[in-house]
């Protein structure tokens, strides 16, 4: 493959909503309907030019690509977040011997960002071992995210709003709430792409490399997250809304840490799936599912946010102990969603059917995932969450609602018909919402907020660059 440096490159990818099927997806015997959001995580790769030493460097000048490669002509590698205070991040670049990679190590004092970090090695590993150039410049790399990915702050609600279009929260990043819309993977997704992109192929190949870059950033999400989850949030990022099962587990085990002697051969063949004992085995199906005519789905905000990956973890410990238990309910889940998943397809040939049997089929589902919250002791759907959804679930033009994904304390999904006067009959309701009673996992939810976010059903996209021309 030739080596290839276009000036700048802009990507970005959406985030999700695990309509049905938490924790049914982590096991390849059942699947997900995963609808991919407008909500879109961005990325633009710069080529850094020649300039002052290292930690001499203005932020302007680092924004307008004058900064130094480093100390004797190290690369450099420049992330930031600038909708966040502090959050830029430094990197400098090593190659680990015997096909150990590439991977980067933090120059400035602050937080790390395993997400980044993670997609930076996996990035430029695979990047070095296929490009007939080893040198990668310096790059300034911004990320931005579209303004529902986190919940309101102080700042941004009195902030400027001449921002192109995105908020500047005004608080560090590891204080702002996430609304669980799939930050995480959408940034792998388009960090990965838009580096791959940019140092390989042109921006039209992406729609040829698709299958690629999902396996690079499926690799990269896996060990940033600690080897936990499904992948159908990587899924959606890169293919857009699709019926998910996931990949057996041994794909990416065979992968091995980063830095270790073969690593970077073991991911090349891993992203080229060119590892016939490991083949790829994901199933996205229907790409472009959309919902019917009449129907939208909304997502509301309770400010509060859940840590996916411990819930997990405790899901699967209780599965594993009460196996048989746990058969019948995941059974007893996978087929109420496809029914639901038959009967959205069915609606969207024949609207005028009516939601009465969607509405019949998500209050089921809801009953299903509060008894595995009982007997898991996980808070999938709290009793914060459930009061709420029951009185989201009484407002006319409602379907229904759900804790999408793992659960917890994220943002609620809501399928409505679509209708102003629906939206202003749930704003009305949230306007001086609070909670009546005491959650059985100490959860509070502050205040509610209806998301503009709605959904999409594309994956990874070029971008132009004038949308962030007031962040650059």
């Amino acid at each position: 493959m030739s080596y290839k440096s276009s000036a700048t490159t802009a990507v970005s990818a959406p985030g999700k909503v695990l309509l049905t099927g938490g924790y049914l997806v982590l096991d390849r015997n059942y699947t997900g309907t995963v609808f991919a959001l407008n909500a879109r995580i961005h990325v633009v790769v710069q080529q850094l030019r020649k300039g002052h030493r290292r930690g001499q460097s203005s932020e302007a000048e680092v924004e307008n690509g004058n900064i130094d490669t480093g100390k004797d002509g190290e690369d450099l590698i420049v992330v930031r977040s600038p909708q966040f205070v502090g959050a830029v991040w430094e990197y400098g670049i090593q190659r680990r011997e015997n096909g150990g990679g590439i991977k980067v190590v933090q120059k400035n004092d602050g937080r790390g960002n395993p997400f980044v970090e993670t997609s930076l090695n996996y990035a430029l590993t695979y990047i070095s071992y296929v490009a007939d150039s080893k040198d990668f410049g310096s790059l300034s790399i911004t990320i931005l995210a579209d303004n529902d990915y986190y919940s309101e702050t102080a700042f941004s609600r009195a902030g400027d709003r001449n921002t192109g279009g995105f908020v500047n929260f005004g608080v560090p990043l590891h204080e702002a709430h996430k609304t669980g819309l799939g930050s995480s993977a959408a940034l792998v997704t388009s960090l990965v792409s838009a580096l791959v992109i940019h140092r390989t192929m042109q921006p039209d190949d992406i729609g040829a490399a698709r299958d690629k870059l999902h396996n690079l950033a499926q690799a990269a999400h896996c060990a940033a997250q600690g080897k936990v989850g499904s992948g159908f949030d990587v899924a959606a990022a890169v293919y857009g809304s699709c019926l998910y099962r996931r990949f057996s587990p041994s794909i990416l085990e065979s992968i091995g840490d980063a830095g270790r002697p073969g690593f970077d051969e073991r991911l090349f063949n891993v992203v080229e799936d060119a590892d016939p004992e490991h083949p790829w085995d994901t199933e996205c199906l229907d790409f472009g599912m959309t919902l019917p005519r009449g129907m939208q789905m909304v997502l509301c905000d309770v400010e509060c946010g859940s840590q996916t990956p411990s819930m997990v973890k405790k899901v699967l410990e209780w599965r594993k102990q009460n196996q048989q238990e746990a058969d019948l309910l995941w059974n007893a889940l996978q087929s109420n969603n496809e029914r639901l998943c038959l009967e959205l397809k069915q609606l969207s040939q024949n609207p005028e059917k009516g939601f009465d049997d969607v509405r019949s089929l998500i209050e089921r589902s809801r009953n299903h995932i509060r008894s595995m919250t009982t007997k898991s002791d996980v808070p999938i759907e709290p009793k914060v969450q459930t009061e709420l959804l029951d009185a989201i679930s009484e407002v006319e033009g409602v379907v229904g609602g759900v804790v999408p994904g793992a659960g917890g304390y994220d943002a609620l999904a809501v399928i409505i018909r679509d209708e102003a006067e629906v939206i202003d009959r749930l704003k009305q309701l949230f306007e001086n919402w609070e909670s009546k009673v005491e959650d059985d996992f100490g959860g509070k939810v502050g205040q509610v907020r209806l998301l503009g976010v709605r959904h999409g059903s594309l994956g990874l996209e070029n971008e132009s660059l004038e949308q962030y021309r007031v962040w650059l």
